[in-house]
């Protein structure tokens, strides 16, 4: 039997006097195994990113929202707010493991100061949305609770708004309208930036959120609100917070035991691991398609294998009239295979990783870039050598030694 080594360099010199045929079959598990390392990178980075953007918020925060209710006639409807300023109040005062909890109502709306005009959000609020959110204040004041009483005509704007209206000019004490109702700017927010969703979060304007309700935005129910954020006292009491807060609101809303909730509680680990699995979803997605890029490889390794078989028939006789065995001649296309299929995946990982930085360096996106996706991507390809090559070899070592050199 041939060494290994022996059978090596005989598969290298095979390869090397076809350079062409062999980089082009080679291709296929270039592109799948290039593809696979990017979007593993992407994802990975993806779901860090989502892990810092929600830490940088803080892992102490709930948000509850409205849920379905029954109607008359047994219809369930999702479309009614069935939370409201109060509910707000009492979860803050009642709930001993929350801190703040703050009401949110609004929507889009233009807002205009002078001949400039510039479309964006609105949010009624009350002063505490500003600790739960941990924002702070880069000029001027939040407005008070009593103008939440009074429904007082006064904002605090975010950066985007002061740049895109005012330019240089100081907005504090300017008056501004937001659907034709005339606004005083009391403060400036610090610069915030994107959210998880690529928002700008500077694209916004607080305002009282009774001043949003009667003022702003029609209410279909008095006093109702579309979220209340909450911000538990720590990390640690988040889950004693979130029972807290379930419990007064079923009990303020008059739900009886074991009845359905017309509201819903989530924790920031949840929402974390909801943004996590909507990721890995679409990175497994993904990263199959671009494991069909794999498959097309290395049936393309056993097309040219089959078409190196054939052309050989003669090299393959005269190399079994000199003694060598059936597990040789297997060996040696086998070995061919592979060869094949793990230069390509070392291309592939080379230039996976080239486009995964490059992808950062140009859009910005996070990327991680792992020892297990590199490792995986190259395993998979020297598979596809194996399973894919392993045909052409088995029929390489049954040709007959005598029809082989009869062979033209």
């Amino acid at each position: 039997m041939i060494s290994l080594w022996e059978t090596t360099r005989i598969s290298s010199r095979a390869l090397a006097v076809n350079k062409m045929r062999s980089a082009l079959t080679m291709l296929g598990i270039i592109i799948g195994v290039m593809a696979v390392i990017m979007m593993f990178a992407i994802g990975a980075g993806a779901n860090r990113e989502i892990s810092d953007r929600f830490s940088s918020m803080g892992s102490n925060l709930l948000t509850v929202r409205p849920g379905a209710v029954q109607a008359p006639g047994g219809v369930r409807s999702g479309s009614v707010n069935t939370l409201t300023v109060d509910d707000a109040r009492a979860i803050a005062e009642e709930c001993a493991a929350v801190a703040y909890a703050a009401p949110v109502y609004g929507g889009g709306a233009q807002v205009v100061y002078g001949n400039q005009n510039w479309s964006t959000n609105i949010t009624g609020t009350t002063p505490d949305y500003l600790f739960v959110q941990d924002w702070t204040m880069e000029s001027g004041t939040v407005f008070t609770d009593q103008d939440v009483r009074s429904a007082t005509k006064v904002c605090v704007v975010g950066k985007t708004i002061v740049d895109n209206l005012f330019g240089g000019e100081d907005p504090l004490g300017k008056t501004v309208r937001v659907r034709n109702v005339p606004m005083v700017v009391v403060g400036v927010l610090g610069e915030i930036g994107t959210n998880l969703m690529g928002r700008d979060q500077d694209d916004i304007v607080l305002v009282p959120v009774t001043t949003a309700q009667r003022r702003l935005f029609s209410s279909s129910r008095s006093g109702s609100v579309s979220t209340i954020m909450v911000k538990a006292q720590s990390s640690e009491l988040l889950g004693a917070a979130q029972d807290q807060v379930a419990s007064l609101l079923a009990m303020r809303h008059r739900i009886r035991e074991g009845g359905e909730e017309d509201f819903t509680v989530r924790n920031m680990a949840q929402m974390i691991e909801n943004a996590k699995a909507a990721t890995r979803t679409m990175t497994l997605l993904l990263t199959a398609v671009a494991g069909v890029s794999l498959l097309v490889g290395g049936i393309g390794i056993m097309n040219i294998m089959l078409v190196s078989v054939t052309e050989r028939t003669r090299e393959i006789g005269i190399r079994m009239a000199l003694g060598a065995k059936t597990i040789d001649i297997r060996l040696q296309f086998l070995v061919e295979a592979l060869m094949l299929s793990l230069l390509g995946g070392t291309t592939g990982i080379i230039l996976g990783v080239a486009g995964a930085l490059s992808i950062s360096r140009g859009f910005g996106w996070a990327v991680v870039i792992s020892p297990f996706s590199i490792s995986l991507a190259f395993g998979f390809s020297a598979f596809v050598g194996v399973f894919f090559g392993y045909y052409p070899a088995w029929k390489a070592s049954l040709l007959n030694p005598i029809e082989a050199l009869r062979y033209e």
